[in-house]
């Protein structure tokens, strides 16, 4: 069973650098089984939204594996549709119901709808009465950060943003670093719509290795210092994503992955408003 590495997050608490992600995932076999061959091959981080609509299978799989509480950590995240302090309480409430928790380890305002600052004000409550061990965003800019941090007391400890060789996120990266927020990579292979997997600079970076490009491209948000959580329905696919600790990407290598960037999304983009605000709505 590999091993997977923690990282200290601006208010102290552990966070594993490598978990599973479950977007798109909705049929609960599919669900199960990836978060059973997950916690079985050593991993112990679980992301999921309530957008995804399977938080309810999330905490059946979890609570069927017998692991302790205390060796797990769970993500979720608030929708766009729910804003406001009452709302967002209730919406959290309502996911531990869900996951069967007595407490989230991260949960996540998912995209900068309107109206942000009032549910985080209510997670800030959350996080005080321990309900949440660390609270943080997802989507959010640079803008949107600077928003929000001027207008309440505690700075997101983590960003979960579309992060891969294709989009690297220079600057937003810089940003979160010198603001003490890690950077967490959702979509780190590009979603299998961008052809990284295929791309000829990784693809000689991994026979040098004898590693498949997706691990290449997982150790390379590593040595970024990032959080990524890649999605798998497939076993195999789920056991080699954490198999990445036990080789390192020479300063060379990870200059010609730099070398790559489109700076290209894949998903959303967070500052399509007209999206925001309809997806608010619903």
């Amino acid at each position: 069973m590999q091993k997977i590495p923690n990282v200290l997050l601006a208010n102290g608490k552990s966070m594993p650098q490598l978990g599973l992600g479950v977007f798109k995932v909705t049929k609960a076999t599919e669900v199960k089984n990836a978060v059973k061959w997950a916690l079985d091959a050593g991993y112990r981080m679980i992301d999921t939204a309530a957008f995804y609509g399977n938080e309810a299978l999330v905490g059946e799989a979890i609570a069927e594996s017998g692991i302790p509480r205390s060796d797990l950590f769970i993500t979720s995240k608030l929708w766009n549709s729910v804003r406001g302090y009452d709302e967002t309480k209730q919406a959290f409430n309502e996911t531990l119901q869900r996951l069967q928790l007595d407490y989230l380890d991260l949960y996540l305002i998912h995209w900068p709808a309107p109206g942000y600052v009032e549910s985080w004000q209510a997670m800030e409550e959350l996080y005080g009465l321990n309900k949440i061990r660390a609270i943080g965003v997802s989507n959010f800019e640079i803008e949107h950060l600077n928003d929000l941090m001027s207008k309440t007391a505690i700075t997101p400890m983590v960003d979960q943003v579309e992060t891969h060789p294709y989009f690297q996120q220079k600057d937003l990266n810089k940003f979160l670093t010198e603001h003490s927020i890690y950077h967490e990579a959702w979509g780190p292979l590009g979603q299998g719509k961008s052809g990284l997997l295929e791309d000829p600079v990784l693809t000689e970076i991994a026979k040098a290795h004898d590693k498949t490009v997706a691990q290449v491209v997982l150790r390379w948000h590593v040595q970024r210092n990032e959080i990524v959580i890649p999605k798998s329905i497939h076993e195999n696919r789920i056991k080699e994503n954490i198999e990445i600790f036990d080789f390192k990407l020479s300063k060379n290598e990870m200059a010609k992955i730099e070398a790559i960037d489109t700076n290209e999304r894949s998903g959303r983009d967070p500052y399509d408003t007209e999206w925001l605000v309809e997806t608010s709505r619903a």
